[in-house]
């Protein structure tokens, strides 16, 4: 990867989803969205909006809890129910961002058996606290470099300090122009 990749988690959500994805085009930039399966059913009109843009879906889950507080059961019989309910809306994942990146001693197995490759960050932008955008970009800025893989959220999960996305959609308009003077693209995950 030569650019940088934008990924967002615990979405879709019908008021900032959309926001985001008109934000995205404006920037002619490409995203991965981590989808959390109900929320994805209920809004199928945006996951068909994200792949007709050209944008990633992966799984993120369909329950949000850590892999590392549920025995191998659970996670098993929670990926193929959410895999289940993304076959139904047309989408068959391969990349899988788990619930706070938490990670148990099966989950690598659980995502061989599913064919799904497991999928980090390397700069967090921290924005469930409801940080500025600018602070959020003044934190991000260093990291930002060809490779780089960026954690935000389109959706407001279990946990998160914020009320709405706007700081986030913000950032994605900072980050866009300082990757458009580095010449670098935003690009989804492959």
């Amino acid at each position: 990867m030569t650019g940088v990749a934008i990924t967002f988690d615990d979405g879709p959500d019908r008021r900032w989803t959309p926001v985001l994805l008109d934000r995205l085009a404006a920037h002619g930039a490409h995203a991965t969205f981590f989808v959390i399966a109900p929320r994805a059913v209920a809004a199928p009109e945006l996951i068909e909006r994200m792949l007709a843009q050209g944008h990633t879906v992966g799984l993120h889950c369909e329950l949000h809890v850590r892999h590392s507080d549920r025995d191998r059961a659970w996670l098993e019989a929670d990926t193929a129910s959410a895999l289940r309910q993304l076959r139904e809306l047309g989408v068959t994942p391969s990349l899988w961002r788990t619930p706070w990146g938490d990670m148990a001693p099966w989950t690598a197995a659980v995502a061989r058996s599913h064919g799904l490759r497991i999928v980090h960050w390397s700069v967090d932008t921290h924005d469930w606290r409801g940080d500025s955008a600018p602070a959020m970009f003044a934190a991000t800025r260093a990291r930002l470099t060809p490779g780089a893989v960026v954690l935000a959220h389109d959706g407001i999960g279990p946990g998160a300090l914020r009320a709405d996305a706007a700081e986030t959609i913000a950032y994605l308009d900072l980050l866009a122009r300082h990757a458009e003077a580095r010449r670098l693209a935003l690009e989804a995950l492959a």
